[in-house]
């Protein structure tokens, strides 16, 4: 079985191409943290590079730049062509069947560029921006939601559904 499942970080904005046929084709490359550290305490990464094809290379292009994390579900694949010097090179490389985005397109943009003093368009999930105020009918969570209904709740086992 022939089946890789991956989460990184890509190191560049993906490359999308075209066949003779038209079909959208995309490269990238994800860094891939490893669970240990070397000898001098630092967490290294492995460097891997990833092809998606049609539709989903075509998002991938749309939607993810440089820095964006991904989940890849795919497997891999090797072959080989011959270089200009005449040289027989060989590739692996990993064909993705799904492409997860793990980061929004906002906080994958954000990331990239120091946040600005000036924002304009506000988040409505930006609660430390002064332009969001809560709602005039909002539930006070303090108070018992079953006060009106008396000291107890009466309810037989026949009621329950399990």
């Amino acid at each position: 079985m022939n089946k890789v499942f991956l989460i990184g970080r890509l190191t560049k904005d993906p490359e999308l191409r075209y066949t003779s046929t038209n079909t959208a084709a995309a490269s990238f490359t994800i860094a891939v943290n490893r669970n240990f550290t070397n000898q001098n305490g630092e967490r290294e990464a492995d460097f891997i590079n990833i092809v998606v094809w049609r539709k989903q290379a075509e998002n991938v292009k749309q939607y993810l730049t440089k820095g964006s994390q991904v989940a890849i579900d795919g497997r891999i694949q090797t072959r080989s062509y011959d270089a200009q010097d005449g040289s027989k090179r060989y590739v692996t490389e990993v064909v993705a069947d799904n492409v997860q985005f793990l980061d929004s397109r906002s906080s994958s943009s954000t990331a990239q560029a120091p946040m600005s003093s000036t924002n304009n368009n506000p988040s409505p999930y930006d609660f430390a921006s002064p332009a969001v105020t809560p709602s005039a009918n909002t539930t006070d969570v303090s108070s018992d939601p079953f006060a009106d209904f008396g000291s107890s709740i009466e309810i037989s086992d026949d009621e329950l559904p399990f």
